[in-house]
């Protein structure tokens, strides 16, 4: 489905399911170098099962113009005015690694309008190495090949993935190349480090939260490990919000790593 924000096209994967205007409403939000793709088989799943879904391109990236944001506050910006050109009062965020701090963000800017927030490999401050920053922006190639080496815990994909066979690794490099070059104009691969290593409201974010919250972490996770969610999870449990934390013996990818258990996940705080 094609989405008129903010005077640009914006690609939403629905499931291949119409939208409902009678059903609750959940956004899928991607992290960097990612697009709707990575959350196929949950948009897929609750989209046939009582949900209606937006599974984002974020702006300037993939099949959704428009400027691709710069800083995690613009990306949270754009995430309100989805919802306002879709007519959704009312909707679920989740989101991965850059996606969670962008879900994040916008949940607590719009406050009423967000009913559950799940943060999927979710880490404040989300620091990126000088060294990974730099490769980004002048060596692209090798900076992708580092971090599909450190997100994954695994090179041998289960069944409930895509099937038998998958080539994880590869996938995840055929992706990032095709999210990098979708946009001539910016590096968003840079860009959208740089709004991560750049993000300072976390924190004030968390205790502005008028909904419930889920974190998905992932127990092997190499770039952003459970421990890095901690001050959080902490914070929002000190300041009264319900907060809930599943671990998956996986990495960075969960949605693909342990696909039926980040699904259930999902699934079960969603129902609650």
């Amino acid at each position: 489905m094609i989405l008129k924000v903010n005077g640009h096209d914006t690609y939403c994967y629905t499931g291949g399911k119409a939208f409902n205007p009678a059903q609750p409403t959940v956004v899928f939000i991607h992290g960097v170098l990612n697009d709707h793709s990575v959350w196929i088989l949950q948009s897929r799943y609750l989209a046939n099962h009582g949900w209606n879904v937006l599974a984002i391109d974020l702006p300037g990236h993939c099949r959704s113009a428009g400027e691709a944001p710069a800083s995690v506050e613009q990306a949270a910006r754009f995430i309100g005015d989805l919802l306002q050109a879709a007519g959704v009062e009312k909707a679920a965020l989740v989101g991965h690694s850059w996606g969670s701090l962008i879900a994040l963000q916008a949940a607590a800017q719009l406050q009423q309008r967000i009913s559950h927030l799940v943060l999927v490999g979710c880490a404040f401050p989300m620091k990126v190495s000088p060294a990974l920053l730099e490769s980004s922006l002048n060596e692209p190639e090798k900076a992708l090949r580092m971090i599909n080496v450190f997100s994954r815990s695994t090179l041998c994909a289960p069944p409930s993935t895509l099937g038998p066979g998958t080539w994880v690794f590869g996938g995840g490099m055929a992706l990032g190349r095709r999210v990098l070059r979708s946009n001539p104009s910016v590096n968003v691969f840079h860009r959208g480090f740089q709004a991560c290593d750049q993000y300072a409201g976390g924190l004030q974010a968390m205790a502005d939260l008028s909904c419930p919250v889920l974190f998905v972490l992932g127990t092997q996770d190499q770039m952003t490990p459970p421990k890095a969610a901690q001050g959080l999870i902490q914070a929002g449990q000190a300041a009264g919000k319900a907060v809930r934390s599943v671990n998956v013996p996986v990495g960075h990818h969960q949605m693909s790593e342990a696909p039926d258990d980040t699904l259930f996940a999902i699934r079960d705080f969603l129902r609650a």
